[in-house]
């Protein structure tokens, strides 16, 4: 007969896990069964999950990834494609992010590179890191508007704070002076602090060139080349396929 304040005060106390599990637990006759711990961990283990989810799901609508459904598991692997199951399964522990290194992910058009970047950041998600994914052309014009209109240094300092920021098409179109110099304020912020993905169709090699500046070239190339981690894609383009 306790049943409903009880379940009213769950409600309040914001438990909504246990409130929902306790009363499926009243409509079920064999609960009796069940001495107290097992049902009060029933209980909790409601909880916990619901909160867990939640999180999750924050943490994946705040990523914004291109790709929502990817994940690690259903990614292709073999000789042929340039990653094998030791290396994927070692990014996929997300030691890299307490590490606080990067990822360097090349490869021909329709490769797979954004499809590994969102899987590799939807994992992080999953153990409880925060991702975010941009793609470089527009992240480089919302910093522009961002230095316009005074709230420059308050992006910089939300992006510093990301576990793992995907830039996602370096290398596309020409790489203007601010566009230089606001990338190297993000990757200096990050540089030992935070884990970043760079997806791109140009070999790590040419990057410097392809940056331009020499002097910006060597600060960028150098918070990001000598500590991270390369994966090289290779074979046919995998679009308008079921492969990854």
């Amino acid at each position: 007969m306790l049943t409903e304040p009880t379940l009213q005060k769950l409600k309040d106390l914001s438990l909504h896990g246990m409130a929902e599990t306790l009363l499926s637990q009243t409509q079920d006759p064999d609960i009796g069964e069940l001495d107290f711990d097992d049902r009060l961990g029933l209980l909790v283990d409601a909880e916990w999950l619901l909160r867990h989810n939640k999180r999750l799901h924050r943490r994946l609508r705040e990523a914004k990834l291109r790709f929502t459904s990817a994940c690690t598991e259903d990614i292709d692997t073999g000789k042929a494609r340039g990653l094998d199951k030791a290396t994927l399964s070692r990014l996929a522990s997300c030691a890299f992010i307490e590490e606080r290194t990067s990822i360097l992910i090349t490869g021909k058009t329709g490769t797979g590179k954004s499809y590994l970047a969102c899987a590799l950041a939807q994992q992080a998600c999953r153990r409880g890191h925060r991702a975010l994914y941009k793609r470089a052309a527009r992240f480089y014009d919302e910093l522009q508007v961002a230095r316009a209109d005074g709230t420059y240094p308050k992006l910089l300092a939300r992006i510093a704070k990301i576990d793992i920021l995907i830039l996602d098409d370096f290398g596309l179109g020409t790489m203007r002076e601010h566009d230089r110099l606001a990338l190297l304020d993000v990757l200096e912020d990050r540089f030992q602090n935070r884990s970043t993905i760079i997806t791109s169709q140009l070999p790590p090699k040419t990057w410097h060139a392809y940056i331009g500046e020499p002097t910006l070239a060597d600060s960028i190339c150098d918070r990001v080349m000598h500590t991270s981690h390369r994966v090289a894609l290779k074979g046919p383009s995998r679009r308008n396929t079921e492969e990854n």
